[in-house]
């Protein structure tokens, strides 16, 4: 009986550090996230943005070489925000909890959607491609800012059986 308990013991204990990455994770992309979200207030009331640009590509390099420091630092931290968001959909797996592998993708999902409709905006200058933008970065918001609620649910498979 010992045994087990041990056993169970140390399997929770070793599931403790990928539990832990995904909360700094988490942290980490809605401080950055708040970040993005002000920078791109900025940009949308203060910047004029050069439009007229033939490719979402072409768009978001002249957006980072070519822009204003507020876009270009916008697009960069954009940009820094996908790849991270990445990083945290494979810790998600790695915690093997499929409520915050869901959030997780959803949450990368809506920063490539902001991205594109970021490039979008900076070809086309459609108001349409900034809400798009504002809005999917609202929902990657609420995706990150759930995943720290779902680790501290019970997860069936750490329950020792």
């Amino acid at each position: 009986m010992a045994e087990g308990a041990t056993a169970s013991l140390n399997g929770q204990a070793g599931r403790a550090g990928p539990i832990a990455a995904m909360r700094r994770a988490s942290l980490v992309m809605l401080v950055l996230l708040l970040i993005e979200y002000g920078l791109g207030m900025v940009v949308n009331l203060y910047v004029k943005v050069p439009g007229g640009h033939p490719g979402i590509g072409q768009a978001f390099g002249k957006a980072i070489t070519q822009g204003a420091p507020a876009l270009a630092i916008h697009a960069s931290l954009g940009l820094l925000l996908v790849l991270n968001a990445i990083v945290v959909v494979v810790q998600a797996v790695r915690s093997r909890r499929r409520g915050v592998m869901t959030a997780s993708m959803v949450g990368l999902l809506a920063l490539v959607g902001a991205a594109f409709n970021g490039a979008s905006f900076v070809s086309k200058s459609q108001a349409a491609d900034s809400l798009a933008m504002a809005l999917l970065t609202g929902l990657a918001l609420l995706c990150y800012a759930v995943v720290p609620y779902l680790l501290d649910r019970r997860c069936p498979a750490a329950q020792p059986s």
